[in-house]
């Protein structure tokens, strides 16, 4: 007869798995508060709309703010807003089913934007800019009547570095995804709070959080986005030379406007000019020069 006992191989590994949670949730609490800090994105007082998605993005960040919340030496309320864009097979229980089980208020909008892209935008053509325009529109029209002082998108550091390309290879503009902006009309202020926070670890919190994803089957269903292009590169880049993407992240903070060429942000003409020559440098480009001749 065989007394030999079974090893106890479950409740160590799921040690392992919670102290890894822990330690994953700990380094995700430092980044989004150092977000928080070093650009002001909540302060006393504050009335955060948090714009959830169903994505593993937005959930992580709701989480990760409610943590913070608690420990936070200022008071700022948080309500979990999702547009319901009329998708076709849209789970509508989810959400409600989620926010509900964790005590979070919410307000689920409704607007048939699916309808207005699918119509407008040519079959093989991307939706993301009239989608992105349409579901802004929205939620902002929200953030105004209910008085949000702070919208909270749940970008992270590698949707920072993707934008910023995005820019310089098909728009010829060097410009990105600041973590904290005001909006055109000036009435509202966005924030990002996971600015710093990679898309990996995301990925992983998420998945060891078992948060009810909800894929989207619009414009993220799309093979041929430009976004994708570049997301492909910054992966091959990742797996060639690790810690690439982070110090490109890293460099989106530390401008040096003398180093590159715009003139509207640093003063060219100003510098070494002798007995007033350089100030009419504009003037004798118009009188001396062909256009043949201009780049």
């Amino acid at each position: 007869m065989d007394l030999t006992l079974p090893l106890a191989e479950p409740l160590p590994r799921a040690r392992k798995h919670a102290h890894e949670l822990q330690r994953l949730a700990k380094r995700l609490r430092h980044q989004v508060g150092r977000a928080i800090a070093d650009f002001g994105m909540i302060e006393e007082g504050d009335k955060v709309m948090v714009c959830l998605s169903g994505g593993k993005d937005s959930y992580t960040l709701l989480d990760i703010l409610l943590q913070l919340q608690k420990r936070a030496p200022v008071r700022f309320e948080l309500m979990a807003v999702n547009l319901d864009q009329k998708q076709p097979d849209f789970p509508e229980h989810v959400l409600p089913q989620y926010l509900e089980s964790i005590g979070v208020p919410y307000t689920i909008l409704e607007q048939d934007t699916y309808s207005v892209v699918t119509r407008v935008v040519p079959e093989g053509k991307t939706m993301c800019s009239l989608c992105s325009r349409l579901r802004r529109g929205a939620l902002y029209s929200f953030a105004e009547a209910e008085g949000f002082t702070k919208i909270a998108l749940g970008h992270h550091r590698d949707d920072l570095v993707a934008t910023f390309f995005l820019n310089l290879f098909f728009h010829a503009k060097l410009s990105g995804m600041p973590p904290k902006l005001r909006s055109d009309d000036g009435k509202h202020v966005v924030i990002r709070p996971l600015a710093y926070v990679r898309e990996d670890d995301i990925a992983a919190y998420a998945e060891a959080k078992q948060f009810p994803i909800i894929p989207c089957n619009l414009c993220g269903s799309q093979e041929n986005l430009q976004r994708k292009q570049v997301k492909r590169m910054m992966e091959a880049w990742e797996r060639d030379v690790p810690g690439r993407i982070e110090n490109i992240a890293r460099a989106l903070g530390d401008i040096r406007p003398s180093q590159l060429s715009d003139p509207k942000l640093f003063d060219f003409l100003a510098l070494g000019a002798r007995g007033g020559l350089l100030p009419d440098a504009h003037a004798w480009l118009a009188g001396n020069a062909s256009a043949g001749d201009l780049p």
